[in-house]
């Protein structure tokens, strides 16, 4: 199974607003680990239910897990795709942050030692 890893600007933005507030990120976690009823999460977190529910509608429309309904509960999950997705694009910054140090790195070793000026007053 091939992955599109290419993210739109507006997903980017969705990821990246998700994944701001330290709730949604734990949430995440804990989707990635199994599946949860949104109520079993809601008892882990001093918040009613309704900001729970919030926090998961944005992982949600971020696309970062899945709900489903099983009768009255709503389960979430992880979406692996999506979250491999958000990886590569982490991926791809690191990459080019590296680059630029690298480039720096090299630029910093090229240049010539200065010399050292004896005191002009001795």
């Amino acid at each position: 199974m091939v992955v599109d890893t290419e993210l739109s600007d507006e997903q980017i933005d969705r990821v990246f607003h998700a994944l701001a507030a330290a709730t949604r990120r734990d949430i995440l976690r804990r989707a990635i680990e199994g599946e949860y009823s949104v109520s079993t999460l809601a008892g882990e977190y001093d918040m009613s239910f309704a900001a729970v529910q919030k926090h998961v509608a944005v992982l949600e429309a971020a696309g970062l897990i899945v709900k489903r309904a099983e009768g009255r509960e709503r389960l979430v999950r992880a979406d692996p795709a999506m979250i491999a997705r958000a990886r590569a694009l982490l991926a791809r910054y690191e990459e080019l942050w590296r680059s630029r140090i690298d480039r720096l790195d090299a630029l910093l070793s090229d240049e010539p030692p200065t010399e050292a000026r004896p005191n002009e007053g001795e």
